[in-house]
Parts: C-alpha cells; structure tokens; sequence
C-alpha cells in the first residue's frame, strides 16, 4: 500500500501535472502527501562587482529571499489542490544550491513509499531539470514521472510492465505491485532485441508468476534495436491505451548511460504516459 507520498514541486516550470497527479493519487489511496520545493541560489546570483564577505553575504540573503518566495508562490497552487481535495498534506519550501538539493531531496525521498516527479525538459533551461534524476538515482525507491503534458486525475487502470528480466525490471516490478493489484489490465512489454533475459526469468515465467498472484496479464512483444526500442514502448502504449508503464531507470555515470541508459533517458526525453521508474 502507498501510505506516505511525496512530491517535488518545481519553482521554475509549470507545476500542475505533478500537483494534478500527486493529489488524485493520495486521494485514492487514502494516503498523506507531503511535498517540496526548492528555490535555487547560485553563485552566478553575485554579481562580479561584489566586493568583501558582507557584500557577498548580503546579496545571497537577498538571492535566498527571492529564491524562497518562488518556492513558496508554487507550493500555494499546491496547497489549494490538495485542500480542496480533503487529503492529508504538508509542504516545505527549500533554499539551496544545486548540489545541495540533489542530495536533501535524494535523502528525503528515502523515507516514503512512493515520489511524484516531473518529466525533465532537457532542452529547456531550467536547474528543476536534473532533480527528477537525481531523485530517481538517490531515493532507492520508485520514483513517477508525470509527463509535463499530463492533466486531470491519475487513475492506473491500465498498466504495462517493461520486462527483459534484469534486476532493475524486477525492481520496479515489486516496487509497483500496489498499483497492479488495482489495475483492470496488465500488459507485459518484451523487446527482443537479441539479448535474451535469462531462461528462469523470461516473460512466460513473469506471466505465470503474476497469474499466480491474481494478477492476469498478456505479453506484447516486438523486435527492435537498441535505438528502437523507446519508440516501441511509446507505440504500445498507445496500442494499449495504457495509463502507466513500469519500468527500470539504468545507470547514472556516463558510461553507464552510453551502454545501458538510453533507453531510460529517451523515456524521460520523449515520455507520453505516466512512468513509473526504480533504481
């Protein structure tokens, strides 16, 4: 059951899908929402004419004030929603630098069952970009992404399972299970691309693990290379009308985004549906 929720709700982009997703989902499941903001501070906010320590320090306190009512004015849209909702919440408003807010929001999403995130625009600049994925990398749990076009209530009725056997997979397989108990249909998405899972763990078998469970499900496969394999997802998906994939996120340095992460990032560059991601 998903009992405790958090959300991370940006200060520099539209916040509405992910207040929109977070809310419904804590009104469904009957469970508290907390979430966040962060107001962004940098060094680039002194300017170079700046001169000795209380300068500098004045003028970040300045940064810092600012940065905080960005915070805060999202975190209202977030507090009329969820008010208006009858659902228990809190929100917290953070000022920090960049790095600093990878690692309080990575700590912070340690402690609940599930994070609601939005979908990183990468061609757009903006510093609420890299924090989605650094959740995902950090929370040691599952992580939603919204899709910035997302509107309305999130109601996971129809699910897909990306499935190549590896242990990311199952992850966000077990992480998901609340959600697939819930769902009215289940569809286990297997690529092959001629790298077989192993034998123990194919799709068959996850078929008949979930049918074990009260859980039935069917397989759509398709074959595709590496590069195809995102798109492939998305054409599924929209087969499928799918309201939410599961999925493994890969890698976090960059040899491990060159080898096994492409896929995951051209999920997060290119999503159409609500993704569910573990690490």
């Amino acid at each position: 059951m998903f009992r405790n929720l958090l959300v991370h709700v940006p200060s520099e982009r539209p916040p509405r899908p992910v207040i929109e997703g977070s809310v419904s989902l804590a009104h469904a499941w009957g469970a508290h929402l907390d979430a966040f903001s962060v107001g962004y501070v940098t060094a680039t906010s002194v300017p170079v004419v700046a001169e000795g320590g209380a300068a500098v320090a004045a003028i970040f306190e300045v940064e810092g004030e600012r940065a905080r009512e960005r915070a805060e004015t999202q975190l209202g849209v977030f507090e009329v929603e969820a008010k208006n909702a009858g659902i228990s919440y809190s929100s917290r408003a953070l000022v920090a630098m960049p790095a600093d807010a990878a690692s309080i929001a990575g700590a912070m999403a340690r402690l609940y069952d599930l994070t609601i995130v939005l979908q990183p625009e990468f061609e757009r600049q903006a510093l609420d970009n890299a924090l989605p994925q650094d959740i995902l990398f950090q929370a040691g749990g599952p992580v939603l992404f919204m899709p910035y076009t997302f509107r309305g209530a999130f109601a996971a009725k129809r699910v897909g399972i990306c499935w190549d056997g590896s242990r990311l997979a199952a992850r966000a397989l077990r992480d998901a299970m609340p959600l697939l108990r819930r769902a009215a249909a289940l569809t286990i998405i297997a690529v092959e691309n001629g790298e077989a899972p192993p034998v123990e763990c194919t799709s068959e078998h996850l078929l008949r693990h979930l049918a074990r469970a009260s859980l039935p499900a069917k397989i759509a496969s398709f074959k595709a290379d590496r590069s195809d394999i995102q798109p492939g997802l998305l054409s599924i998906a929209a087969d499928e009308s799918l309201d939410l994939l599961v999925m493994g996120g890969y890698g976090h340095s960059r040899l491990q985004e060159i080898v096994l992460g492409g896929v995951t990032r051209e999920m997060l560059r290119s999503m159409t549906v609500p993704t569910l991601m573990s690490h």
